[in-house]
């Protein structure tokens, strides 16, 4: 008989006799690809990451900056208490940023409100002072300069008699009340059974002083100015900084003197101790 010929397509039996597996084909047939394997850093991630980074920098500067002004806010109310004699509040400009200026030393705002007991040696005086470009940068001579210094003082009618009374023996016990004439401009100390003193307040050469108008009493009227000299000349000659008078007015309630100065420098502690924090 012939040989039996293996139908086409039908795999020939191996040596051991057992028929092949047909080869499989994936021609023509569609393979889904391998999934790919998760990366950590997916975009979402990324901004989660950058959203962290950027909270903690931020946090991290609003804890500098809150350190930096309560540090400097201490040193700065114990100069100002240390240079008025009474209380004092301290606030700062925020342009730029509070740390910033901290850290290099140049503040371009600083504000001083004291507490209105006493300005030194002036009872009933309030002062509300504004500092700008001060740069804490030392030199042999100075702690650096303050570009540009103006202040108001505020002067209460009672003050007045009590620091008259407390600096000027002999006359300023003689003094019951003082009012003021904010027409006239003039205030006036009453010393009782007529008596008293009516005076100007002026600004000359930088110095706020009182000048005498009229005395009614025992008391000579130059008695009285050079008394009122001693005393005003005592109370410029203690503003630090080279802080001049520029203007004065008189109101119901007091006096009110403006006062500024420029590029002042500021002095080191064996010339004035109330700045030896700086």
């Amino acid at each position: 008989m012939p040989e039996a010929r293996p139908i086409a397509g039908t795999p020939r039996p191996s040596d051991g006799g057992e028929p092949l597996e047909p080869a499989s084909s994936t021609e023509g047939v569609d393979v889904a690809p391998k999934p790919r394997k998760g990366t950590f850093f997916t975009r979402q991630t990324t901004i989660l990451l950058a959203i962290i980074v950027v909270a903690v920098l931020a946090g991290g500067l609003a804890g500098g900056e809150l350190y930096a002004r309560h540090r400097a806010d201490g040193i700065l109310v114990d100069v100002a208490q240390c240079v008025v004699e009474d209380g004092a509040t301290i606030s700062f400009g925020v342009n730029p940023p509070f740390l910033w200026q901290h850290l290099t030393g140049h503040y371009t705002n600083i504000s001083v409100v004291t507490a209105g007991d006493r300005v030194q040696s002036a009872d009933g005086m309030t002062a509300d002072v504004t500092l700008e470009d001060v740069r804490l940068q030392e030199t042999a001579d100075s702690k650096g300069t303050i570009g540009s210094l103006t202040a108001v003082l505020t002067w209460k009618s009672a003050g007045i008699k009590d620091t008259v009374a407390a600096n000027l023996p002999g006359v300023g016990n003689l003094i019951t009340d003082v009012r003021t004439d904010p027409s006239a401009g003039t205030i006036v100390m009453d010393a009782g059974n007529d008596n008293g003193v009516t005076a100007k307040p002026v600004v000359k050469d930088g110095n706020l002083d009182l000048e005498v108008l009229d005395v009614r009493g025992p008391l000579g009227k130059d008695t009285v100015q050079s008394a009122l000299n001693d005393l005003t000349k005592k109370l410029n000659d203690n503003y630090p900084l080279g802080i001049h008078a520029d203007s004065v007015e008189v109101t119901g309630a007091g006096v009110v003197g403006t006062f500024s100065s420029q590029d002042a420098s500021i002095p080191k502690e064996d010339a004035d101790p109330c700045f030896a924090r700086l």
